[in-house]
C-alpha cells in the first residue's frame, strides 16, 4: 500500500504538469465551477453560448471569434489559478482580485486593463443609531482583455445578473467588445453611488433637524449619531474619491482596449461621478458643521446648568450664614434673649432669598 501511494504522488505532479493552458477545462473542477457564476460568448452582439468552462469559451473566441464574458464570485486563490492561466492574466492582479479589499484604481498588465471598483450598497433602518451601518461596501474588479473580460465580485452586494441580461437587449452595444461591458458595469456602479447619496442625505438632513430643534437644544443633541454618520460618510468617500483618475483615464486617453465609441460613454460616468464626490465632501463639511453646532450647544446647556446651581447655592447661602452666626455659643449677643427675635430672623432671611431669587431670575440664570 504505502508503495502505491509513493506510485500516486509521484504521478500527480507530472499530470498537473502536463495540463496546459489550452486544455484546461473547468467543468472537470468542482472547486472552479462553484466559484464561476456566469460564462459565456458573444458574436455580433448576441449570446452564443451556454454552460460551458472558460477555456471552451476561449476555444470558442479564437476560433469563430467575439468574446468571452467569465463572471466569478468570491473565487479562492485555487480556484481562480486556472482562470488566470487560460487567459494570461498577470499575477499581481489575480493576487489583488482573490485578496480584495482593494482601492478603486486602474491598471494596465501587457494586453490587460484591471479595473477595481467599490460598490456602496445604502442599508435601511427604521431609526438612525449610533451604532447604524449606513452603507455597506463591495468590489467588483475587472480583467478586460481584446476578447475576454473576467468580472471578479466580492461581497452581497452589486450582483452583475441583471446588467447582464440588460446589455443582451442591446445587441449594438456588445457588438463594441468587452470594454462595452466594462462601460455598464462602471455606470451601474455610479449609478448606485447616486441612489446612496441621495439616501445618505435624508439621513443627514433627519440629524440635521433633530440637532436644531428646541428639544434637542435643551440636552445637546446625540453625537453618537452624528459620528457614526461620519464614518459612514467616510467610507463612501474611500469609494467614490479614488475612482475619479482611473474614470477620467477611460474617457480621455486613447486606449487600445477601450473603442473610441465607447470612450465618449464614459465621459458621462466620469462627470457622474464628479458630481456624486462633490456631494460627499459636502456631506462631510455638513457634518463637521453639525458636530460643532451640537458640541457648541452641549456647552451652553453645562453653562446653563452651572448657572443654576451657582443661583441656588447663592440663595441657600443667605439662611445657611444667619444660622450659623446666631449658632455660635457667646454668653452676651443681641437679639438672644429679644421676644420677636425668631420671627424677625425668619423674615429676614426669606426677604433675602427672594430678593436674590427675584435678581437671578430677571438676569436669566434662573
Amino acid at each position: 500500500m504505502s508503495m502505491i501511494r509513493d506510485l500516486r504522488a509521484a504521478v500527480r505532479p507530472a499530470l498537473r504538469r502536463s495540463r496546459t493552458a489550452s486544455d484546461y477545462d473547468a467543468t472537470r473542477d468542482p472547486s472552479v465551477t462553484s466559484a464561476v457564476v456566469d460564462c459565456a460568448v458573444y458574436r455580433d452582439g448576441k449570446r452564443v453560448s451556454d454552460h460551458v468552462s472558460p477555456a471552451k469559451a476561449m476555444e470558442r473566441v479564437r476560433q469563430e471569434g467575439g468574446f468571452a464574458w467569465i463572471g466569478l464570485h468570491e473565487p479562492t486563490e485555487r480556484e481562480f489559478a486556472g482562470i488566470a492561466q487560460e487567459f494570461g492574466l498577470h499575477p499581481l492582479a489575480v493576487e489583488d482580485a482573490v485578496q480584495a479589499h482593494q482601492r478603486p484604481k486602474l491598471e494596465r498588465y501587457d494586453e490587460t486593463l484591471f479595473t477595481v471598483f467599490k460598490t456602496i450598497h445604502y442599508v435601511e433602518h427604521a431609526e438612525l443609531t449610533s451604532t447604524s451601518e449606513v452603507v455597506e461596501t463591495g468590489e467588483v474588479m475587472c480583467f478586460t482583455g481584446r476578447n475576454f473580460i473576467v468580472t471578479v465580485r466580492h461581497g452581497g452586494q452589486g450582483s452583475l445578473r441583471a446588467l447582464r441580461h440588460r446589455l443582451q437587449q442591446d445587441p449594438e452595444l456588445l457588438t463594441k467588445g468587452p470594454s462595452a461591458v466594462l462601460h455598464a458595469i462602471a455606470d451601474q456602479v455610479v449609478d448606485g453611488y447616486l441612489a446612496v447619496a441621495d439616501a445618505v442625505q435624508d439621513d443627514i438632513d433627519e440629524v440635521e433637524i433633530d440637532v436644531f430643534s428646541a428639544a434637542t437644544s435643551r440636552r445637546g443633541g446625540d453625537a453618537g449619531r452624528i459620528y457614526q454618520l461620519k464614518r459612514e460618510v467616510l467610507e463612501f468617500k474611500r469609494a467614490v474619491s479614488p475612482l475619479l483618475r482611473p474614470m477620467q483615464l477611460l474617457s480621455e486617453r486613447p486606449m487600445r482596449l477601450v473603442d473610441p465609441d465607447i470612450q465618449k460613454y464614459f465621459r458621462d460616468v466620469a462627470d457622474h461621478l464628479a458630481r456624486v464626490n462633490e456631494q460627499v465632501l459636502a456631506f462631510d463639511d455638513l457634518l463637521n458643521s453639525i458636530l460643532q453646532a451640537n458640541l457648541a450647544q452641549a456647552t451652553v446647556a453645562q453653562n446653563e446648568d452651572m448657572r443654576k446651581i451657582t443661583s441656588w447655592a447663592a440663595i441657600f447661602a443667605v439662611p445657611t450664614m444667619i444660622a450659623g452666626i446666631y449658632g455660635m455659643n457667646f454668653d452676651y449677643m443681641p437679639e438672644l434673649r429679644w421676644k420677636f427675635g425668631y420671627p424677625t430672623v425668619l423674615v429676614v432671611t426669606v426677604g433675602i432669598c427672594f430678593a436674590i431669587h427675584r435678581g437671578f431670575k430677571r438676569n436669566g440664570w434662573l
